[in-house]
């Protein structure tokens, strides 16, 4: 018959004090008394033969009792996992909106792009150098990128030096970069 730790601790001692109480082998009065304090009142035979109908009992419904917590934890996680496909379905729906958006937004500025080099290639190249050193270094080196070699050697030409080579050295960099990227993709 399996019984859990604590009960059968318990069930032990009550039948070492039985025993012990029945063979009449304790050693002084002294002794009894004071085992029986540690121990507390010894229990009743009744109380051992509730002991022992209750250790049946818990062992009976220990299966039961980790079924009805296997059920409940699967229902828990399937609440859960509800949860989560409808975050995950929530999240595509945003993702598929931001392409979209990122689409239009892209085709938007490959136009303004396209607008905005032939703008430059048209300017006379002393008026586009202006405007060029004032700009931030990666926009600028992306509009001379778009010139034709002509027009970007004019308009690098009439820059100062300093912000030319600058520029320069952001192309190729940018250039470097790219062909990595390629070799490496």
């Amino acid at each position: 018959m399996p019984m859990h730790n604590s009960q059968s601790v318990k069930y032990f001692l009550s039948v070492l004090v039985i025993a012990s109480i029945a063979s009449g082998n304790a050693s002084s009065a002294y002794a009894q008394e004071k085992a029986a304090a540690d121990r507390g009142p010894a229990p009743k035979p009744v109380e051992l033969l509730k002991d022992a109908k209750a250790n049946p009992y818990c062992a009976n419904i220990a299966d039961a009792a980790a079924d009805a917590r296997f059920a409940w934890q699967k229902e828990t996680l399937a609440s859960l996992e509800k949860q989560i496909e409808g975050r995950i379905k929530v999240l595509e729906e945003k993702r598929a909106e931001y392409e979209v958006w990122l689409k239009r937004r892209n085709e938007f500025l490959a136009k303004a792009d396209e607008g905005v080099v032939a703008i430059y290639a048209r300017m006379r190249p002393d008026a586009a150098a202006l405007q060029l050193a004032n700009m931030h270094d990666e926009t600028a080196a992306a509009i001379l990128t778009k010139l034709s070699p002509r027009n970007a050697s004019a308009v690098l030409n009439e820059m100062e030096p300093a912000r030319a080579a600058q520029l320069t050295n952001v192309i190729t960099d940018t250039t470097k970069r790219t062909q990595e990227n390629e070799k490496s993709g």
